[in-house]
């Protein structure tokens, strides 16, 4: 019966997030970073771009 209380109890005893939470927070936070950088950046380049042709002509 103790080691029933002790299994139902052992999640219950973690008072803050751990090291590897904290590290996979951070490469989500990156990786979606990285993603919308990337969409942003393109979508920059071919403005910048499409205002160059036009000082062109």
């Amino acid at each position: 019966m103790r080691l029933w209380v002790r299994f139902l109890t052992l999640d219950t005893t973690d008072d803050g997030a751990s090291l590897v939470e904290y590290a996979l927070l951070l490469v989500l936070i990156a990786v979606v970073s990285i993603l919308v950088i990337t969409q942003i950046g393109g979508s920059a380049s071919e403005a910048i771009g499409k205002t160059d042709a036009g000082f062109k002509k």
